[in-house]
C-alpha cells in the first residue's frame, strides 16, 4: 500500500502508548517537565505460570474447521486444540483465551511439566510469558466543566478538523482497544451490543463501561459529536465500539489484549480502524496478532509509547504492515514531545499529544497527554479518508533527525 504525501515507510506498527499526563488547554501551554513523577510509562512485569501458546498454522488446520462466524471459529479452535490440551496434560478449562483469527493458539497457566510437553509437540510454533501492563496515571487537571458551546481542540483543527462521519455513506466504525467506553456518554456514538471483554471474572466483567477515562477519552478524539456541546472528533459521530482489554486501573494482560485483537479481526470489516494506545516491552505474539488482524483491511492505530526511546523495542509498536501506523506525539506548535518514542521504521507519522482535551468517563471530560492521545487523531483521520492519509509539514526537532510527517486528512 502506498501513503499519499507521505514520506514515511509503509509499515505495520502496533503501538505502544500509554497515559502520559496533562496541563491546562489553553493557546499557550507548556509540556509538563521531564522530572514530573506521573510522567511514567507504562508499567510491564511477568506473570509467573502463565503463557501464550502459538501453534503451527499448518497442523492446526488440518483439524480445524475455519468456516462460520467469530464465535463458530472460536468454538472450533477449543475442539482443535484439545489434543494438543490433553497430550501436555493440561485441563481444558483452566484455558483462559482462545485465538483463531489472527494467530492460532491459546493461553493458560502451566506449571513446569505442562510447559515441557508442549514445547516438544511439534504442532507448537512458539510459546511466550504472559505480561502484566498498566497504564500510568495521567497528570491531569482533574474534571473539566465543558462550558457553553461546542470546543474544537487544537488537535481536531491540526488535523484537518472535524468531518460529520455519521451522515457520509461510509459506515465503518473505530475499535477502541483499550479501558471500555463510557456507554452513556452524551458526546459519542457507542456501539456497546457489538463490543468484547477480556475479562471473564471480577467488577470489570459485568460491564464494557469505562471505569478508567482513558478508552473514552480515546474514543472522544476519534469521534466526538459535532453538536452544541463538550468537544468533537475528527471523525464525528462515527460509531465507536469498545474492547476493553483493560480494566478500571488501566491493567490487563497481553493475553487480553491479543484476545481483543482477535476478536476485532473476527468480526471487524476491511475500512474499518482500531486504536490501541497501550503497550509495553517486545512480544512476538502480540505483534503477529496486529500484523495479521491488520491483513484483513482493518487499519490499525498503534502509540509509539511515552519512554523517549526507540520504538522499535516496544510492542505492538514495533509491528509493521500496509495497513498499520504507529504515532508519535507533538504540541501544538508542532514541537517534539520530549516523551514520545521515535524512530521510522516504526513510527509513521506524528499528531498532536500534548494537552488534548477529550471526553471522560461518567459523562465529564479532561485534558491529558501522550502518544496514547496522538494515535486516535490518525485513526480519526484514517476513518475519514478510508486510509488515504495526507502529510502536512513535519514535526520540529524529532530526536533521530528524520522528522516523522505531521498526518491530516484535509490541509
Amino acid at each position: 500500500m502506498t501513503r499519499n504525501n507521505c514520506t514515511g515507510k509503509t509499515k505495520v506498527a502496533i503501538i505502544a502508548a500509554f497515559i502520559g499526563l496533562a496541563s491546562c488547554q489553553t493557546d499557550e501551554f507548556e509540556i509538563p517537565e521531564k522530572e514530573d513523577p506521573l510522567l511514567e510509562t507504562a508499567f510491564s512485569q511477568p506473570i509467573e505460570g502463565h503463557y501464550i501458546v502459538v501453534l503451527k498454522q499448518g497442523p492446526i488446520n488440518a483439524r480445524l474447521n475455519s468456516k462460520g462466524d467469530y464465535s463458530q471459529r472460536t468454538a472450533a479452535m477449543k475442539v482443535a486444540i484439545a489434543p494438543i490440551l490433553s497430550k501436555a496434560k493440561v485441563r481444558e478449562e483452566v484455558v483462559d483465551h482462545v485465538y483463531s483469527s489472527t494467530v492460532f493458539g491459546f493461553s493458560a497457566p502451566l506449571d513446569e511439566t505442562n510447559l515441557e510437553r508442549l514445547r516438544k509437540d511439534p504442532g507448537v510454533a512458539y510459546i511466550e510469558q504472559d505480561r502484566i501492563i498498566t497504564l500510568a496515571p495521567p497528570w491531569e487537571r482533574g474534571e473539566q466543566d465543558p462550558g457553553e458551546g461546542q470546543d474544537i481542540p487544537y488537535g481536531i483543527a491540526r488535523v484537518g478538523g472535524a468531518e460529520d462521519y455519521s451522515s457520509g455513506e461510509n459506515k465503518n466504525v473505530a475499535w477502541i482497544i483499550d479501558t471500555g467506553i463510557d456507554l452513556d456518554h452524551p458526546d459519542l456514538n457507542v456501539g456497546d451490543s457489538k463490543g468484547f471483554n477480556a475479562f471473564s471474572k471480577g467488577r470489570d466483567a459485568k460491564s464494557l463501561d469505562d471505569g478508567n477515562g482513558h478508552g473514552t477519552h480515546v474514543a472522544g478524539t476519534v469521534a466526538a459529536k459535532n453538536n452544541d456541546f463538550g468537544v468533537v472528533g475528527v471523525a464525528a459521530g462515527a460509531t465507536v465500539i469498545p474492547v476493553k482489554v483493560l480494566d478500571s486501573r488501566g491493567s490487563g494482560t497481553y493475553s487480553g489484549v491479543i484476545a481483543g485483537v482477535d476478536y476485532v479481526a473476527g468480526i471487524g470489516t476491511s475500512g474499518d480502524v482500531a486504536n490501541m494506545s497501550l503497550g509495553g516491552p517486545a512480544s512476538q505474539s502480540l505483534d503477529d496478532a496486529v500484523v495479521n488482524a491488520s491483513e484483513k483491511g482493518i487499519y490499525f492505530c498503534l502509540a509509539a509509547g511515552n519512554d523517549s526511546d526507540d520504538a522499535n523495542n516496544y510492542s505492538p509498536a514495533r509491528a509493521e504492515g500496509g495497513f498499520i501506523y504507529t504515532i508519535s506525539a507533538m504540541d501544538n506548535k508542532d514541537e517534539w514531545a520530549y516523551f514520545s518514542n521515535y524512530r521510522n521504521p516504526p513510527v509513521d507519522y506524528c499528531a498532536p499529544g500534548v494537552s488534548i482535551k477529550s471526553t471522560w468517563k461518567d459523562g465529564g471530560y479532561r485534558t491529558i497527554s501522550g502518544t496514547s492521545m496522538a494515535a486516535p487523531h490518525a485513526a480519526g483521520v484514517l476513518l475519514v479518508s478510508v486510509g488515504k492519509a495526507l502529510n502536512d509539514g513535519t514535526v520540529k526537532n524529532d530526536p533521530d533527525g528524520y522528522p516523522d510527517p505531521i498526518i491530516v486528512h484535509n490541509y
